[in-house]
């Protein structure tokens, strides 16, 4: 039996471009705020969310997604909304 060699389809540059959504400790906001709002925000589970909060407490960042620059950018003004510090930056 031949094997097929796979090719990947070819797409521009700007389409392979990776993003990642970050999210910043702060002395201000409580773990169940942060929950709550990575869950309804992000689509995260329980206990994802609970997990990126633990990293973002302990670590002082955490990458909570990654994704589009579209997609990343809207959950970014949310969350800004919700008063978290978070930035989209590229995956290069």
């Amino acid at each position: 039996m031949k094997e097929k060699a796979l090719h990947k389809k070819k797409t521009n540059d700007k389409e392979e471009e990776k993003y990642v959504l970050v999210l910043y400790n702060d002395d201000v906001n409580t773990f169940t705020h942060v929950i709550k709002s990575l869950v309804e925000i992000c689509g995260h589970d329980d206990y994802q969310a609970e997990q990126c909060a633990m990293l973002t407490h302990y670590k002082g960042k955490c990458d909570i997604k990654t994704g589009s620059r579209d997609l990343l950018y809207s959950m970014n003004r949310a969350l800004k909304v919700r008063g978290l510090i978070s930035k989209v930056q590229s995956l290069k």
